[in-house]
């Protein structure tokens, strides 16, 4: 949320009159969806009664009753005192007009799983009169932890007061903060009244992200001229586009075809760089993973995910993410490659921190997008899978075609029904096909693996 509670935060108002506040133009405007919450009726006032208000209620109405029918005029008086002690505290604390305005802040924001976000809120008096005493609670989702509250004592004419609590998750996800609520009491505690305000901000818990080590699993992320080493994931035609010739240039670059037709001599402008692209393949199929929670292996593929992600954008790469859904991202309606890196990044992480399983029975859609690509081969692959039959890894082992460079993660503890056999076999067509295919899963480091892919291109090219 914004710092500035004004443009972010609800009024509540005490009493029963519409709540208005400054706009952020200082024009002023209605409260809106959170207006009607606050009002409330005399009637709903007396439903806010707390059990000490309803004692001295109660006792004062036996005590009138019994002074009646005692005769006891003293027994009346003090009846009478008990009964309309907390009718009067209702009116009072119904009727009250100072308006309070709350905001919250995250910093951050967006945080990956088991780490923690703090959540700062802030409550202005907008009135010319004091306030009481203010409990102040927000509304929390149970996995980000117990829902805090707060007291707030008198806040003066014009006042702030900040507090702020800690929320942590070890789930992935978004989850929604507030809105935020205020107690209100009267200073004999006989009554209190919940005042909500209508806004609300989300929390985006990502998942885990590991660095992993520089490897030569994909080459160089660019090539200048001849000089440079290509990289083994490139994918994509050269620059021939021509330009005029300069002084100094090679004469071996001139493009002769292009001389002709411009009537100068032109020179090939070989010196573009050229970008590397690689597709993260997700496998996210319910079927194909065991168990569930943050230690599960479906959580095991979306972290590794992540972390290959970011690290081949940290080193210039074009990164997509493609799950067997089909769905992919970043770019137009999910497909492509492009963008700035830092927003790949936080489009990315955003992606993975709201994956679910699907109801896909094999991974048939994500090869028919790698086959109707129409940006050539693909350059590198990396794959995290779940658990694969003979038919799936065949479909798996046909994706290799379409790249110049293809890697495998395999969760090991995703093959309960399939077996050990079964899970080896699979790896095993990987293999044959030309993918790098190393098993994974739970309690397996994810940078270790990444080395150990590097390890088995070298060993293959230099076979």
């Amino acid at each position: 949320m914004s710092a500035d509670p004004r443009a972010q935060g609800a009024l509540a108002d005490q009493g029963p009159a519409p709540a208005r506040g400054p706009d952020p133009d200082g024009s002023g405007g209605s409260d809106g969806p959170g207006r009607d919450r606050q009002q409330g009726t005399l009637r709903g006032a007396l439903g806010g009664l707390t059990t000490r208000g309803r004692s001295f209620l109660a006792a004062g109405l036996a005590a009138t009753l019994c002074a009646y029918a005692l005769g006891q005029a003293d027994l009346l008086r003090v009846g009478m005192l008990l009964a309309v002690l907390p009718l009067v505290c209702v009116v009072v604390l119904h009727r009250t007009r100072y308006r309070v305005a709350g905001s919250r802040r995250l910093t951050p924001s967006r945080v990956p799983a088991r780490d923690e976000s703090r959540v700062h809120l802030r409550v202005d008096n907008v009135s010319r009169l004091p306030t009481g005493l203010l409990m102040l609670q927000d509304r929390v989702p149970y996995v980000l932890g117990p829902r805090p509250r707060f007291v707030l004592d008198r806040v003066e004419p014009g006042g702030r007061r900040e507090v702020s609590y800690r929320v942590r998750s070890d789930l992935r996800g978004r989850f929604p903060l507030g809105p935020l609520q205020l107690r209100l009491t009267d200073p004999f505690g006989m009554c209190e009244l919940t005042r909500s305000f209508h806004a609300y901000d989300t929390l985006t818990v990502v998942p885990r992200v590991e660095p992993l080590p520089a490897v030569r699993l994909a080459g160089e992320t660019t090539g200048y001229g001849d000089g440079r080493q290509r990289s083994l994931a490139l994918a994509g035609d050269d620059d021939v586009i021509p330009r005029g010739y300069r002084h100094g240039d090679d004469l071996r670059r001139v493009h002769w075809r292009s001389t002709a037709r411009h009537g100068e001599l032109m020179v090939r402008r070989e010196e573009q760089p050229q970008k590397a692209r690689c597709t993260v393949l997700l496998d996210t199929r319910r079927d194909a993973y065991s168990g569930s929670g943050p230690d599960s292996p479906f959580e095991w593929a979306v972290s590794g995910a992540a972390s290959v992600c970011l690290h081949l954008l940290e080193r210039g790469y074009a990164v997509r993410l493609l799950t067997d859904t089909g769905a992919m991202a970043p770019g137009p309606d999910g497909a492509g490659f492009g963008g700035d890196s830092s927003d790949t990044a936080g489009l990315l992480l955003d992606t993975l921190a709201v994956v679910e399983h699907s109801a896909e029975p094999g991974l048939g859609r994500a090869h028919d997008v790698l086959r109707g690509s129409t940006t050539g081969r693909e350059g590198l692959l990396v794959a995290f899978l779940g658990d694969l039959d003979e038919d799936q890894a065949t479909l798996v082992a046909g994706m290799r075609q379409r790249t110049n460079r293809a890697v495998a993660f395999a969760a090991q503890a995703a093959y309960p029904g399939l077996g050990r056999e079964a899970f080896d076999a699979s790896l095993r067509v990987l293999a044959e096909s030309g993918w790098t295919a190393l098993p994974g899963g739970p309690g397996i480091s994810v940078p270790a693996l990444w080395r150990d892919a590097d390890n088995a291109v070298v060993k293959g090219l230099d076979r």
